[in-house]
């Protein structure tokens, strides 16, 4: 300290080292997570958990600034003609609220077979909710803010229910999986809340054969009987974002138009960024936001 916050960044290149020359000028997602590449972690297939691994935000200056240096490796590009409605700024949510859960799900190996439950459905679970319904699974979404679950119901979740006012989660999501006409064994499980409730009910909804992931993160802790596991067959994973290599693929679904960025954030100048960051302390966002740098003669960069 003192540091620059901001760890979901998107903009232009301006300056680049020796050997980056052919990214000036390019308009690009810079991971949240940036693995070095050379260790035992990442030459075994784990990028995720290498241990020299670059966080902008927390290793070094953020992108709640007009520029930023990071590295060059991991960079993903972006075409200079965007579909319409879409910006260089909103994609920014593409470095950890898209891709976090787009690797959750990948991992867990979810397809059209499957019905997909998110308990929760705010930044990681709306985005998570819309990455399953485009892989054809059957999506429910859970959650204790209407509003949450009205976005989701619009962008691929076929059932929504409201924690609070739901009598019996487990029995509405197991009578929702047997009447889904779906034949996947177990149910795919995404806790994206990252509250100790969320966590708990996401242990409860396991099946057999059940796969539960926890992208959702809270420092406290959760009572759970893991003999559920065993006695279910299924397996419970963690997920620490995602591999840079597979950002263009999350990158090509909202470019496709498969998930929807807009609906799920709103812009303000990064001048605001105090009175963000106190409206988001105060709960007061409905939406994810996203800082924009209006500097002289550069294009917009961001970081939520």
């Amino acid at each position: 300290l003192p540091l620059i916050l901001g760890h979901e960044i998107a903009g232009r290149v301006v300056l680049a080292g020796e050997h980056a020359g052919n990214w000036i000028g390019r308009s690009v997602i810079v991971p949240a997570v940036i693995p070095c590449g050379n260790c035992d972690a990442c030459r075994s297939g784990r990028p995720t958990i290498c241990r020299k691994q670059f966080m902008p935000g927390n290793d070094a200056d953020g992108g709640f600034a007009t520029c930023v240096r990071v590295p060059a490796r991991g960079l993903c590009p972006v075409p200079e003609e965007l579909p319409q409605g879409l910006t260089l700024a909103m994609l920014s949510v593409v470095a950890d609220a898209v891709t976090t859960p787009y690797e959750a799900i990948r991992r867990s190996g979810l397809n059209a077979d499957d019905v997909a439950v998110f308990v929760g459905a705010g930044g990681i679970g709306g985005f998570g909710v819309q990455i399953a319904a485009a892989l054809g699974a059957a999506v429910v979404a859970i959650d204790v803010d209407a509003d949450r679950l009205e976005l989701a119901s619009a962008h691929g979740a076929t059932l929504a229910l409201n924690a609070r006012e739901c009598a019996d989660v487990k029995s509405a999501v197991r009578s929702f999986a047997r009447q889904s006409g779906r034949h996947g064994i177990g149910l795919k499980i995404f806790e994206t809340s990252g509250t100790p409730v969320g966590q708990q009910t996401a242990f409860s909804l396991l099946d057999p054969g059940a796969h539960l992931a926890i992208v959702g993160y809270t420092a406290q802790k959760v009572e759970v009987r893991l003999s559920n596991l065993m006695a279910f067959d299924a397996t419970a994973r963690g997920n620490w974002g995602c591999p840079p290599d597979q950002y263009p693929n999350a990158l090509a679904m909202v470019l496709e138009g498969k998930i929807h960025i807009q609906p799920f954030v709103e812009m303000h100048p990064l001048e605001e960024a105090q009175q963000v960051l106190e409206a988001v302390h105060h709960h007061q966002l409905r939406r994810r936001a996203v800082l924009v740098p209006q500097p002289r003669g550069m294009e917009q960069g961001t970081n939520p």
